[in-house]
């Protein structure tokens, strides 16, 4: 049996690192092989611009694709959420484990909700998409919130609101789970208010399409319920043109808590970072649960975009995908 270490590429932040630990010991146990952390910097880490003005799509990916194709690393895990929807040939989306929590979270000074923040409260978010929901959500309350800009690793990002800087930040509960930081939450957003980006909470497994072996093993990891749905809301965003930068909301999800029910929901939404307009709709698929057949979603996703551009989603999503 080969007992050479296997080579993961990783981010160096603490989230890329706790994320590619837990990968890198399901790893250990399918292939019976040990695995060392390899960490990369990528363009996004040290680009102090924020993700709009840098475009978003693969500013985290491509160093790792790099270190992939030349022999670097042996596989690379990302946030599926960061990954360009075109799939290069060279390389295997392997294994896309089962998801975490996708929703958005709420961490607030004094124990607030989003709904109890007051009049103008600065809340810190990179994302436009966050920005739109948020922003559409404090007017249905008639009120107005004040949408602040921000970059940096999740203690950065609470910091801002431990100090006095800002009245809350809006985090991934995925991120907050995987670090051990969820009970810093003080509201789990309901994907009923706010959707999260195409992927969220989903982890992608990757090595090169030459590997056809190590592929192999690594999609033992995979989970078919999880490729289905991020396939269908990543179907709907290739479709919109829109890259991860921009405004756009997707969460497919099973009916009923059955892991056994193929029926999916796919939501999308596209709005002004203002809040002011909010494209959104919803449709249903029957989708297989084979990780082989995601035709079934793929198409869900494109023909909710197309009707989501046809009632105006074009025109809300300012900067496209490049």
């Amino acid at each position: 049996m080969n007992d050479q270490a296997l080579r993961l590429g990783t981010r160096r932040s603490k989230l890329a690192m706790a994320q590619s630990g837990h990968v890198a010991e399901a790893v250990r146990q399918v292939t019976g092989r040990p695995v060392e952390l390899v960490e990369i910097t990528t363009y996004g880490d040290v680009s102090r611009e924020h993700l709009a003005q840098i475009g978003g799509t693969g500013v985290f990916v491509s160093a790792l694709r790099d270190a992939l194709l030349s022999g670097e690393i042996d596989f690379a895990v990302h946030s599926l959420k960061d990954l360009p929807t075109a799939q290069p040939a060279e390389l295997a989306l392997a294994a896309i484990p089962v998801r975490e929590d996708p929703r958005d979270a709420l961490i607030a000074r004094d124990g607030l909700t989003f709904e109890e923040l007051p009049d103008g409260a600065r809340v810190g978010t990179g994302s436009p998409r966050r920005m739109a929901q948020l922003n559409a959500w404090a007017r249905s309350l008639g009120r107005r919130i004040e949408t602040v800009p921000i970059r940096g690793n999740i203690d950065t990002r609470i910091g801002y609101v431990e100090k006095g800087e800002l009245d809350a930040v809006v985090l991934a509960a995925a991120g907050l789970n995987r670090i051990g930081r969820i009970g810093e939450a003080t509201e789990l957003l309901s994907p009923d208010v706010v959707l999260p980006a195409p992927g969220q909470g989903a982890l992608a497994v990757e090595c090169a399409a030459t590997n056809e072996h190590l592929a192999a093993r690594l999609a033992e990891l995979d989970d078919p319920v999880t490729r289905a749905a991020v396939t269908a809301e990543r179907s709907l965003l290739a479709a919109l043109e829109a890259g991860c930068s921009a405004p756009v909301g997707a969460l497919a999800d099973l009916q009923d808590d059955d892991r056994a029910v193929t029926e999916l929901r796919l939501r999308g939404v596209v709005g002004t970072t203002d809040g002011s307009t909010l494209v959104q709709l919803s449709t249903t698929g029957h989708v297989p649960t084979s990780r082989d057949d995601v035709s079934v979603p793929a198409t869900m996703g494109r023909e909710l975009a197309a009707e989501m551009l046809a009632k105006g989603a074009a025109g809300l999503m300012g900067e496209r995908a490049l």
